[in-house]
């Protein structure tokens, strides 16, 4: 069987790159169910919403929301929505709790984690940055909050802070947030299955799971 490689453009602070994640992973667990073996590698790339957020300090979500949509009344009810869309998705999102914050950081230590432990440990430091911003109202920049991130991962806190110390992963990061652009991805999240076939947004479970299958099928032998 050919492997799957699945790449997926997408923020930590994007509330439907969480929802997106969580919908394509039902998708492959309802497809295991029915039978279908899928041989997956799926990575995650690098994508800032807010590239201007503070590198250091951080204020609540709410206010950057507001900002950008118009009002408190608009934000509140963006992140209403948002709030019981995860819901449905079963993720708790605690938006009252979130905190405004740059993400170039995670992103490198995201970088780190596939680069030294492998898509599955990326995949776990995903999972828990994501669930430190939206649920845990923890700030994504912050050293602490990324050692966790990292442990989470298996990766040893020396490794980690040393990775942070330094400016390892910064070039490549960077270079890949501007390969989006190049690949005409401009909004979040996005994935990519074998550099041809493209999915945007956070479709629905049925979505995603017509379009596997149908990959899939593509996939295999004449016969």
């Amino acid at each position: 069987m050919c492997v799957m490689k699945v790449e997926i453009w997408s923020d930590v602070v994007c509330p439907w790159c969480y929802i997106g994640k969580k919908r394509f992973e039902d998708a492959v667990q309802s497809l295991t169910d029915e039978g279908t073996e899928l041989d997956l590698e799926v990575t995650f790339r690098p994508f800032q919403l807010d590239p201007s957020a503070p590198v250091g300090g951080s204020s609540p979500v709410a206010e950057a929301y507001a900002k950008k949509f118009g009002g408190p009344d608009k934000a509140e009810k963006i992140l209403h929505h948002v709030t019981r869309v995860a819901a449905d998705a079963g993720i708790t999102f605690r938006m009252d709790r979130a905190v405004r914050a740059n993400t170039l950081r995670a992103h490198r230590m995201l970088h780190l984690a596939l680069t030294h432990r492998g898509p599955a440990a990326q995949c776990a430091m995903k999972q828990h940055l994501l669930e430190s911003y939206f649920t845990n109202g923890e700030n994504v920049a912050d050293d602490e909050v990324l050692l966790g991130a990292a442990q989470s991962a298996g990766i040893p806190r020396g490794m980690a802070e040393a990775w942070l110390d330094s400016d390892e992963g910064d070039v490549e990061v960077r270079r890949d947030i501007i390969g989006a652009g190049e690949l005409g991805i401009t909004a979040v999240p996005t994935f990519v299955i074998d550099g041809r076939w493209t999915i945007p947004g956070a479709q629905d479970v049925e979505v995603f799971v017509r379009a596997l299958r149908r990959m899939h099928e593509k996939s295999l032998p004449p016969g």
